[in-house]
């Protein structure tokens, strides 16, 4: 029996500022597909009362999210319905308003990944390009005060860090400079020439990058060879079945790497219905091995898919139930947090409030 997930994946914007060498929306790929545009705050209304066993949503994936026009009201409205919002998969967090930073606070966004490539505007910028190092770092210490204000724990903070052969000597003073203003660390693997035909910026200094990357690999090469899998390709290829991605105009894309099609509408629909179309029941037996490739598959044109084919390493129901446990174990600790902070009578609407409910700051 196919469990129907209680998170999704839904795109708040496919529009970004900066253009990154080998991201497919700077180079226009994602235009070309996905389309450019923002989530629709009625439209993101309208989904949450049509799902009411969605608790959680990813907001980010090819776009800026803070770029939306209606971010505050859909932030908002997902706190009035009790749905935690992230920001994991990232955003460059250049522009983002006083109202938005508040917001984010006051409205208990969970987490905001924060990509971030070297520890100076100099090397930053290299990847980052249109991007401004200062004006991040200055935004991420607003929303460190906000949330002092608030006497609030969210949105958790962690510092995405893209490792290139231009910003490899930088990865330990960016580390420092994470666990100063109370972020988490994440070196992460480029992409390399996933989306490109080159490789941008390749790693140098290997014996380096893999001790700072902390997975014994240099590059997403070598991670296949010493794992036997492409790096987060389990996680990706489990969001078919643990949390589906949706495009910010309703088309269901199935997982976050998808840029080559999608599996029809969410929209309008219970995700009873469309999580168990015919498209996406053929995507999930084909990642197992059991159904033949097919074409108008999104799969058929991913990287991650053509390895498990040639490899014969399929996605195994262990995978995706390891995946489902994972995002359960999570919730947990995050519920754990939260009653902790009920017990001890803290008020997110009452930043300040003094032990003995005195109002006094």
């Amino acid at each position: 029996m196919l469990v129907l997930p209680d998170k999704v994946r839904l795109d708040a914007s496919t529009v970004c500022q900066l253009k990154c060498p080998s991201c497919p929306t700077a180079r226009g790929d994602v235009a070309r597909t996905l389309g450019t545009g923002f989530l629709k705050f009625d439209d993101f209304k309208d989904f949450i009362d049509c799902n009411g066993g969605i608790r959680e949503i990813e907001l980010s994936n090819w776009g800026e999210i803070f770029l939306n026009p209606e971010i505050v009201k859909i932030i908002e409205y997902a706190f009035l319905k009790h749905v935690a919002l992230y920001c994991d998969a990232g955003a460059n967090f250049t522009t983002v308003s006083d109202e938005v930073l508040e917001a984010l606070v006051k409205y208990r966004f969970r987490a905001i990944s924060c990509a971030i490539d070297g520890a100076s505007q100099e090397v930053y910028a290299i990847y980052r390009r249109q991007g401004h190092f200062e004006q991040v770092i200055k935004n991420i210490r607003k929303l460190n005060a906000i949330k002092k204000k608030y006497n609030s724990p969210v949105p958790r903070l962690k510092w995405q860090f893209i490792i290139f052969g231009h910003n490899e000597g930088e990865i330990s003073k960016a580390r420092a400079m994470a666990k100063d203003l109370g972020m988490q660390f994440w070196p992460k693997l480029s992409w390399g020439a996933f989306y490109t035909k080159e490789d941008f910026s390749p790693v140098k200094n290997r014996p380096l990058v893999r001790q700072e990357s902390r997975l014994g690999a240099a590059d997403r090469s070598e991670f296949l060879q010493k794992y036997g899998q492409g790096y987060l390709q389990k996680i990706l290829c489990a969001q078919m079945w643990v949390e589906p991605k949706i495009n910010f105009d309703g088309r269901i894309f199935g997982c976050c790497n998808n840029i080559w099609g999608d599996y029809g509408q969410a929209f309008g629909h219970k995700i009873a219905d469309w999580f168990n179309n015919e498209k996406l029941q053929y995507t999930r037996s084909m990642l197992k091995g059991q159904k033949e490739m097919r074409a108008d598959i999104p799969c058929s044109s991913c990287a991650h898919y053509h390895f498990m084919r040639d490899s014969g390493r399929w996605m195994l129901e262990r995978d995706i139930v390891i995946s489902r446990m994972l995002f359960k174990f999570r919730n947990s600790l995050q519920n754990i947090m939260y009653l902790s902070l009920f017990l001890k009578g803290l008020s997110i609407f009452n930043p300040g409030r003094s032990k003995n409910n005195s109002g006094e700051k």
